[in-house]
């Protein structure tokens, strides 16, 4: 499995990936493995600012809906809309095609230090 060093993880299995003072998040590799085949993702935040660990929306597998859980604080700007019509992204490329939101951070710095690097998500994961 893959886990990019330059991402940060949360111990509900999104990642983040901070690009000046937006950040990008999705779920991991480990996450959507567990899941099986994503068939729709639903995000209903679009505009909201969502709490750290606070559900931001759903992905539905074939088997199960999981919720979503914003790594850190902050505002949901933009959602993936390929994945409207391509779920399956977030199974093929979980780290770039897959991604789910696109947010603006309130809390950065004290929100990152709840977060894990890659060694310890794999750690978490047993990997």
């Amino acid at each position: 499995m893959n886990f990019p060093d330059n991402l940060k993880y949360s111990k509900d299995h999104e990642w983040i990936r901070v690009e000046g003072d937006t950040a990008t998040v999705g779920i991991t590799e480990f996450a959507q493995s567990e899941l099986g085949d994503i068939v729709f993702v639903d995000i209903n935040t679009i505009g909201q600012t969502v709490g750290q660990f606070e559900v931001f929306g759903s992905v539905e597998a074939v088997k199960t809906v999981s919720d979503l859980f914003l790594p850190v604080s902050g505002e949901i700007l933009s959602f993936n809309s390929d994945l409207n019509n391509n779920p399956e992204n977030v199974n093929n490329d979980p780290y770039e095609k897959g991604w789910i939101v696109k947010i603006k951070m309130t809390n950065q710095e004290a929100d990152f230090n709840k977060l894990m690097d890659a060694s310890a998500y794999k750690t978490l994961i047993g990997k």
